[in-house]
């Protein structure tokens, strides 16, 4: 048996929502994904970011039910400097996406922070403290 990793799924109340959340960290959903039922864009390294509708998921598994209470998993994007951490941070909350962690200077030696999507999924937002701008 040989299995690779290949994508993340995430399971999104609005589409167009997620959508336009997940193009502003740089993901590149084609023109016509908000309007879509299951949307796809390369995450880089051969992964891709998988988005479907509640309504899509409980086509294929009518007992699902979508969590309750805090999430269980985020996904972690890499920034270059620590600095665009902070900038990506307040860009995303000065539009109105919640913030749940302020950026700060986390004993591992990464600037960090987390926002979280439209579902309330988490993204880990970091760069290594080492980073310098360029």
């Amino acid at each position: 048996m040989s299995t690779r990793f290949d994508a993340i799924g995430l399971v999104v109340t609005d589409m167009a929502a997620a959508v336009a959340f997940y193009r502003r960290l740089g993901f590149a959903f084609p023109d016509d994904a908000g309007e879509q039922p299951h949307a796809e864009a390369d995450a880089g390294g051969g992964v891709r970011l998988l988005l479907d509708t509640e309504e899509t998921v409980r086509s294929f598994h009518p007992g699902w039910r979508a969590p309750e209470g805090g999430g269980r998993a985020s996904l972690a994007l890499r920034c270059d400097t620590p600095g665009e951490v902070d900038a990506l941070y307040d860009s995303l909350v000065g539009d109105g996406y919640r913030g749940e962690l302020k950026p700060w200077d986390a004993f591992w030696g990464q600037r960090y922070a987390v926002v979280l999507d439209p579902d309330g999924n988490g993204v880990d937002l970091f760069a290594p403290l080492s980073a310098t701008a360029e």
